[in-house]
């Protein structure tokens, strides 16, 4: 019964911070992208919280206990490193369009192409709504088991928590109630990770697990960590550096946060980022080096919490759980709310059809979230490297464009159609038939070939023009 309690509560806290912080919005421009004068704190945590989706809270841990510090390793860093990377071309799309809404609007602007333009709003919708899909999978899974509800109520219940506030004010409910996750997730490992350790022979067991439940882990480029890297770490690296590039999500923080605020931003952010998957990889040393025995490695972390402490601590633990899940979610409805606008029915119309748009779109990426979290089979590390994968197919041509380094238009549409043909399934082939090489191969196929095909292709216009 309390997991009812749980998240009745959770949800009157999110939509009491966004009624105390936020006004109803009722200005289409304004819900997706506020008054482009997001502070650097607020921004910074909600780039965090962002960041922070299923596989931050459990893979870290799962990896970290199954691979040891290889595995977190490869887990971590790429996704530190990528919203790195990403700050100079935030700030240069906010340079060159600085009252824009979404990385698909500006590329079509930029190529003058319905094509160039429809193709990003595939990729960008469709990661939004995978993206959806693994949160409620993971919150769904563990809140099923605690609550006892069917694990197909839990995500429509958890879908209907994370609409009710995000329709409300759009891009600012995202932000504001980001920064309230933010700090109960900062709150929560800064409280149970220091008493984990404090208790007898887990120091012990979280130096023993540093090379993983089985110790065969203890070196990064051993026979083992190369199974590693090419199994996980490659495919992960791949995805995670193109996250942010292929994420509506950041972008639309880019085009929200005030112009001088975004390197600040984006650097706080990833270094609050790194604090939970870290943390969230110490229980997982700890788990691996006690010998724990989870029912369900995917979820060690949640399994260890409830074995190491007091019946109520899973309270707290699992309001980290929910904000790391639904931060993730709403931002997913804000920013699918804002390709809504680069529709060209929509971009014709009146303000108030702008904004039933963004609810039906809204509305439309949580059904189709639902019913990718109940398919039969589907896991969480799954569903996040094929999304992973699926964002690099607009990497290269993304990066070259805002670097001035102009394909045509149909180099860049024609290389991102054969991405998405030919990398992702020699890709979902490696993830179903557990095969590394193939995951590998699929990876480096989809990030690759839209950069590569879309300069020949241009090369070759250029000279049938010359």
């Amino acid at each position: 019964m309390y997991g009812i309690t749980v998240l009745s509560s959770y949800a009157i806290i999110m939509v009491l911070a966004t009624l105390l912080l936020t006004k109803r919005e009722t200005v289409a421009e304004k819900f997706y992208v506020g008054d482009r004068r997001m502070g650097t704190l607020q921004s910074a945590m909600s780039i965090a919280a962002t960041w922070i989706w299923a596989p931050a809270l459990f893979v870290s841990a799962e990896k970290a206990y199954a691979n040891g510090f290889v595995g977190l390793f490869w887990f971590l860093v790429p996704n530190i490193l990528c919203l790195l990377l990403f700050i100079p071309f935030a700030r240069k799309i906010r340079e060159r369009m600085p009252h824009g809404i979404s990385l698909a609007g500006f590329m079509g602007e930029q190529y003058h192409s319905v094509k160039v333009k429809g193709i990003y709003l595939f990729q960008l919708g469709s990661l939004s709504v995978l993206s959806t899909g693994v949160q409620l999978l993971a919150g769904g899974k563990i809140l099923s088991t605690i609550t006892g509800i069917p694990m197909f109520a839990m995500t429509v219940i958890l879908a209907a928590i994370a609409y009710s506030y995000s329709q409300f004010s759009g891009i600012k409910a995202s932000v504001m109630t980001d920064a309230v996750q933010m700090i109960i997730m900062l709150a929560v490992c800064a409280i149970l990770i220091p008493w984990a350790l404090s208790m007898p022979g887990n120091t012990q067991a979280l130096a023993r697990g540093i090379t993983g439940v089985t110790g065969d882990f203890t070196s990064l480029f051993s026979e083992s960590g190369m199974q590693v890297l090419l199994g996980f770490g490659i495919p992960t690296a791949i995805g995670l550096f193109a996250g942010p590039f292929g994420d509506q999500c950041f972008w639309q923080r880019a085009f929200s946060i005030q112009e001088n605020n975004i390197r600040r931003a984006f650097t706080l952010g990833a270094l609050l980022f790194a604090i939970v998957p870290l943390s969230m990889g110490l229980l997982g040393f700890v788990a691996a080096g006690k010998g724990f025995t989870p029912n369900d490695s995917g979820i060690v972390n949640f399994e260890l919490v409830a074995q190491l402490f007091p019946r109520w601590v899973m309270v707290p633990f699992l309001f980290m759980v929910i904000s790391g899940l639904l931060s993730t979610v709403d931002s997913n409805l804000c920013a699918i709310s804002s390709l809504s606008a680069e529709l060209t029915t929509v971009a014709n119309s009146s303000n108030a059809g702008k904004m039933k748009a963004a609810k039906l779109s809204m509305l439309g990426t949580l059904a189709a979230g639902i019913l990718i979290a109940n398919i039969p089979g589907v896991t969480v590390t799954h569903l996040f490297l094929f999304y992973g994968t699926l964002r690099s197919a607009t990497l290269l041509p993304t990066v070259f464009t805002l670097s001035s380094v102009k394909a045509s238009a149909r180099g860049v549409f024609v290389g991102i159609l054969l991405s998405l043909c030919c990398g992702l399934p020699v890709f979902a082939y490696g993830i179903i038939c557990g095969v590394a090489k193939y995951k590998t191969l699929g990876s480096l196929l989809t990030v690759l070939m839209a950069g590569v095909a879309s300069c020949i292709i241009t090369k070759l216009e250029a000279r049938e023009n010359g």
